[in-house]
Parts: structure tokens; C-alpha cells; sequence
């Protein structure tokens, strides 16, 4: 195998990496507005993510790093293609960061509810302009014979780039649930699931159609065989029709473990189907292949050696404050029964 394709992979596993992290934290934010029934509630749901949000963004930072040192010709078409929604994108994560720092800072129900409602738009815009983004890597965007951006920001919106971008926004809203389920304790966790059985059909479906539509978008825009994607759609799909199954026996911890392998099978298609390539051009003669985006040979070798060292110590490290972290938030211990929970609450909201 090639340096240049060990780079390639490496960069979709960090892609998978911060889609399924970065995922259940944006999932959480997004059900911010409706999930809790009060203040307290609320700010459990900010604890249940809180010692983790920010060390999941780390790999976002080392995705870019590695597309830059070790594609940077993919780097650069990208960066000035989707600048506009890069720069979106930035300022949503600002807002999200500042509704953290920020939501504690005051007492009054309308200082705390402005931040939430920030953070549940940032998150959904960022999940949203993050599918619309992956998926135009492998539908194809305008491209020169210089390898530059050639077309505007609303060339980037197709009915498939649309598509990805409300699938993944689905998916981390289930994803979200789940692990919210399983990271809190009281009547917000039983509320956690209902919610969770709620979205899981609709996520399942959008994501499942998702990786079928990028399988064909693979070979008919690609010129890709079927059978790459084809296996890694396959393993998401199953994995989705798993978490159905676990969600509703109430399988918490298998569940959120199959929602994160259809997180990750999403992003495993589409790269899947887009290799050889790194980057689709309308005019496919046009697109950039990995042996002509890729660095030097010896610029890979370094890094090479560089990632093997420092690589398994950002996993000790992130996986030791999971480790730390890993206590249920909320209070109170779980009901034995969410569903039976559920039926006892009263259907009033209480002011917050």
C-alpha cells in the first residue's frame, strides 16, 4: 500500500473519528430545546457533554492538518472552493463554544435560554453544512484544468448534497439520544429514550438511503465499482437496523455502539467511493487523484513517523478522560422502567 493511500485512509478515519465524537455532542445540543423539562435538566445536559466537546473538535484541527501536510492540493482546492461554508461552519462552532462559556454567566431564564438556543444552531447548522461538504467531495464540483475552484457557494447545493446534509443532522440527533440515554439518570433519561425510539426510524431511514444514494453517485460520477462502497454502506445499514432493535429493548450501551458504526459507515462510503480520487470535478477529467494531490514521498515519510509516534497518544489521552468521565449525570438513580416513567409524568411543562 502506497503512503499516499495510508494518508488517505488515515484522513477518513479521523473524519469518522470526529463525525462519531463531535456527533453525539451536536445530537445533544440539538435536542437542548426539547428534552429537558427544566433549567436543571437543562444544565445536565450541558455537564453530560461538557468534559468532552472541546477534545472532540481536536479532531477536526488534526483532519485539516493532515489534508494540508499531506494532500495539499486537495487542501487548497477545498479550502478556496468552500470557503463560504467553511467560514459558516466557523461561526457556528464560535457561537456553540461561546454558549458553554458563556450560559453560566447569568441568572435569568431569558440569558440562559438565548445560549441554548445558540447552541442547538450551532450545532444543527454545523452538522448540516458538514454533509452538504463530504458529500460534494465525491458528487463533484467545479473544477479547472488548474486544479482551482471554479464555480460559487450554490454550486455546492444539489438535490444529493442536500440530502447528506439533513441525513447527518438526523443521524446526530439519534446519536445524541442515545448517548444522552445512557450518560444521564432520572426522568431526563427516560425522556432521553422515548426520544431516542422516536428518531430512530426517520435517522435509520435517511442515513441508510444516504449510503445507497452515495453508492450510486460512486459509480455513475466516479466511474467506482460498487463493491467498495457497496460493503461499507452494507455494515452501516445492519448496524442501523441494530441499533433500531437495541433502542427499543432498551439496550442502551449496544445501541449507542451501532449508531456509532453507521456514523462512522456514512463517512466510510463516501470515502470508499470516492478513492482513487480525493476530490470529484464536474468535468472529471478534472479531478484531483492522489497521486497528483498528494505531498513529496519523503514530506509522507516524516509524517509517517510523526503520527505513529504522537497519534496513540492523543487516543490514550482523549480515552482516559472518557474514562474519567464516565459517571452518569442527573441526580437521581433511573427509573426501572423509562416507558412506565414516562406515562406517570404530567404532560404540563414546568416554567423554567
Amino acid at each position: 500500500m502506497s503512503l499516499e493511500t495510508v494518508w488517505f485512509v488515515l484522513i477518513a478515519v479521523l473524519w469518522s473519528g470526529y463525525f462519531v465524537l463531535e456527533g453525539f455532542d451536536f445530537g445533544v445540543g440539538m435536542l437542548l430545546p426539547f428534552l429537558p423539562r427544566d433549567e436543571r435538566e437543562r444544565g445536565t445536559m450541558f455537564e453530560s457533554i461538557g468534559p468532552f466537546w472541546d477534545g472532540n473538535e481536536v479532531w477536526l484541527v488534526v483532519a485539516g492538518g493532515a489534508t494540508f501536510a499531506a494532500f495539499p492540493a486537495w487542501y487548497a482546492t477545498v479550502f478556496s472552493g468552500f470557503y463560504v461554508a467553511l467560514l459558516l461552519i466557523l461561526v457556528l462552532l464560535i457561537v456553540r463554544v461561546l454558549s458553554f462559556e458563556w450560559r453560566a454567566r447569568g441568572e435569568s431564564s431569558r440569558w440562559r435560554s438565548i445560549w441554548m438556543w445558540a447552541n442547538t444552531i450551532g450545532s444543527v447548522g454545523a452538522s448540516l453544512i458538514w454533509g452538504v461538504a463530504l458529500a460534494n467531495f465525491i458528487h463533484g464540483v467545479p473544477i479547472n484544468s488548474s486544479g482551482d475552484y471554479a464555480g460559487t457557494f450554490w454550486d455546492l447545493f444539489s438535490p444529493y448534497t442536500v440530502f447528506a446534509g439533513l441525513a447527518v443532522v438526523a443521524l446526530f440527533a439519534f446519536h445524541g439520544a442515545v448517548y444522552t440515554r445512557l450518560r444521564t439518570v432520572g426522568d431526563l433519561c427516560a425522556r432521553a429514550g422515548a426520544a431516542a425510539r422516536r428518531l430512530a426510524v426517520p435517522a435509520a431511514a435517511l442515513a441508510a438511503a444516504l449510503m445507497a444514494w452515495t453508492v450510486a453517485v460512486a459509480v455513475d460520477l466516479n466511474e467506482r465499482g460498487a463493491l467498495g462502497p457497496a460493503v461499507t454502506a452494507a455494515i452501516g445499514i445492519v448496524a442501523l437496523l441494530l441499533a433500531l432493535a437495541f433502542v427499543w429493548r432498551d439496550r442502551t450501551g449496544w445501541a449507542f455502539g451501532m449508531t456509532t458504526v453507521a456514523t462512522i459507515g456514512v463517512v466510510a462510503t463516501i470515502f470508499t467511493g470516492l478513492y482513487p480520487r480525493v476530490l470529484v470535478a464536474t468535468d472529471f477529467a478534472n479531478s484531483l487523484a492522489l497521486d497528483n494531490a498528494a505531498s513529496s514521498d519523503y514530506a509522507l515519510k516524516v509524517m509517517t513517523v510523526v503520527a505513529a509516534v504522537m497519534i496513540p497518544v492523543v487516543l490514550a489521552y482523549q480515552g482516559w478522560t472518557y474514562y474519567v468521565y464516565r459517571a452518569r449525570v442527573g441526580g437521581d438513580e433511573p427509573p426501572s422502567s423509562p416507558v412506565a416513567a414516562l406515562s406517570r409524568e404530567p404532560h404540563r411543562r414546568t416554567p423554567s
